[in-house]
């Protein structure tokens, strides 16, 4: 099994947790790299706890983060500049 360290994550919607008035429940952490790619494309990301969605809307600061990506980021090592 071998382990893999996602440079850039940022937090983005997961369309299947809506509240009733269409605000996400929770975001999750993605590739950052992804995320442009998803919200023009449509194609879907992969979060660090495993749900896989297309990018509808943005966090805002204090948005509420899933608990198992907050807890798989901050188990990662620190990313470098390559």
């Amino acid at each position: 099994m071998s382990t893999m360290t996602l440079p850039e994550t940022d937090t983005r919607t997961e369309t299947t947790d809506q509240t009733s008035d269409d605000r996400p429940e929770m975001f999750h952490y993605v590739q950052k790299d992804k995320i442009a790619e998803s919200a023009v494309m449509g194609t879907h990301v992969v979060a660090l706890c495993g749900e896989v969605f297309p990018v509808t809307k943005s966090p805002k600061p204090g948005s509420p983060v899933c608990p198992d990506c907050k807890e798989i980021f901050n188990s990662l090592p620190p990313g470098g500049k390559d």
